[in-house]
């Protein structure tokens, strides 16, 4: 045979292609093999370290086709999550693998942050075509949070009748039920028969396709009433809706507060709620599950804007976050020159008695701990509408009397452990002190975060610096003073 044979020698090229390609086959059915092994959820449905980490490799090289095999599985809350999890510079490439996969529902679960991040670098059309793909209430949310200008450049490039309810969304104020709201929902005249409405449900193909209940209108779309689906189809077809509808129905105004609204819902147990403008008209609904995320926003606010803490997003841009901690910080710092005012007015009982420098700072410590558990109660309080005019004197006796039973288990604890290390007028003195201390933690826990409250102040922002002066301030100036006036320091 002859090895110089042209046709010979294409032949084994050919061959050696041929091998070269099976081997790589089976490489990449090895790697989707072993990608199929990772979990991708742990047992809190968190996303596995190992999972992401094979994300990222694949992004690394550049794999778009294995990074899409890897991501199509999830869900899109969970796709959501794993663009967070990433680093940002990271987020551009797999943005690009999974293009397919970014639709309206993963953007609306995406960080805000996040979300800015990825839509810097996107047309206005781009923007505007996620936009369409959302609910009505997502797709504000998406872009009520973009610049003027961009607002107007997305805007215009939306059909027309997309622009019109998100225009009209936009006119009512942030965070109010005109922007949380759905458009599209089921409304039918009073006069018609359960049959008729069943009949209208199943041939009108452009209805919204996700409800839980038909809102009833008048003559003038003012809601009327409301029927359940599960008694639609429980109810004989020629009984008419007017008959089996609930009259009695929670009405939501598109300028209220989406805080208020997530109170309604939790307070009546709603699915969902029609939504009104001033002149009763009905223009949209809230459901439970767009109240899920308010309840879940409210809540991480207010614990964070007690701390200082401010927005609070591990995703904020750090100069931001600088801004909203730091002035907290130096408000702390004028408030503890206060209580370093007070320290000092008794700077010499202090060098006579060094027992006095060693415990002041416990009788602070805990009149600040029951200051700040009181507070928090009534923060709670007030933004589930438990704490009003009518039971704020109730109230107050009552954490009064709570703050006194914890004064003096904690004051016979301290009181007898400085007797025995120190001295017992010393262990009186500390005892009294703590009492006095934990009880005007107590009066200052209820009174200052309502006193915010009623000057239309949000009580969670400002209370924690106040009430910590306030304890700190006390707690010093009553230890110190006792100390004083009892002779154990002439």
């Amino acid at each position: 045979m002859d090895r110089d044979d042209p046709s010979l020698l294409e032949k084994e090229r050919a061959g050696e292609e041929e091998v070269l390609r099976v081997k790589e086959r089976d490489a990449a059915r090895a790697e989707d093999e072993k990608a199929g092994e990772i979990e991708h959820l742990d047992e809190d449905d968190r996303l596995t370290r190992e999972y992401v980490e094979a994300v990222r490799d694949a992004v690394d090289e550049g794999d778009d086709d294995r990074v899409f095999d890897l991501v199509e599985p999830l869900h899109p809350a969970d796709i959501a999550d794993l663009v967070e999890l990433i680093p940002a510079e990271e987020r551009p490439a797999l943005g690009k693998a999974i293009a397919e996969l970014m639709t309206g529902e993963v953007i609306s679960e995406l960080n805000e942050h996040v979300r800015d991040e990825l839509f810097e670098d996107l047309s206005a059309d781009a923007v505007a075509q996620i936009a369409e793909q959302m609910e009505t209430d997502d797709a504000v949310a998406l872009i009520e949070d973009l610049e003027e200008d961009e607002q107007r450049a997305v805007l215009a490039e939306l059909d027309p009748e997309d622009r019109a309810a998100i225009e009209d969304a936009l006119s009512f104020p942030e965070e109010s039920a005109g922007r949380l709201m759905q458009r599209d929902l089921v409304a039918v005249p009073e006069h018609i028969t359960v049959g008729d409405l069943i009949d209208y449900l199943r041939d009108n193909g452009d209805l919204t396709t996700e409800f839980w209940e038909v809102f009833v209108v008048d003559p003038a779309h003012r809601p009327v009433g409301t029927c359940q689906l599960s008694w639609i189809l429980r109810t004989p077809r020629h009984i008419a809706i007017g008959d089996v509808m609930k009259r009695d129905q929670t009405l939501i105004q598109a300028t209220m507060d989406q805080e208020e609204v997530a109170l309604r819902f939790q307070k009546y147990a709603l699915i969902s709620a029609a939504v009104v403008d001033s002149s009763g008209r009905l223009i949209g609904q809230i459901t439970a599950d767009d109240i899920v995320h308010i309840i879940q926003e409210e809540a991480s606010e207010d614990a964070l804007l007690m701390s200082g803490a401010g927005e609070g997003d591990i995703n904020q841009p750090i100069r931001q976050s600088y801004s909203e901690r730091v002035r907290w910080l130096i408000a702390n710092l004028g408030t503890a020159l206060i209580a370093s005012l007070i320290i000092a007015m008794f700077g010499a009982a202090i060098e006579k008695l060094v027992a006095l420098a060693v415990l002041m700072p416990i009788v602070a410590s805990i009149g600040g701990n029951a200051g700040t558990q009181t507070m928090a109660v009534s923060v709670r309080a007030l933004a589930m509408n438990q704490l009003t005019q009518s039971n704020t004197v109730r109230v107050l006796w009552r954490e009064m009397r709570v703050a006194l039973l914890n004064g003096v288990t904690v004051a016979a604890l301290i009181g007898g452990a400085t007797a025995f290390i120190f001295q017992p007028l010393l262990g009186v003195v500390i005892a009294v002190a703590v009492v006095i201390n934990i009880i005007t933690a107590g009066l200052a826990g209820v009174a200052v975060p309502v006193l915010f409250d009623r000057l239309d102040q949000d009580p969670a922002v400002a209370s924690s610096v106040f009430v910590t002066m306030i304890t700190d301030s006390m707690g010093f100036f009553a230890f110190l003073g006792l100390a004083v006036a009892s002779g154990l320091v002439g």
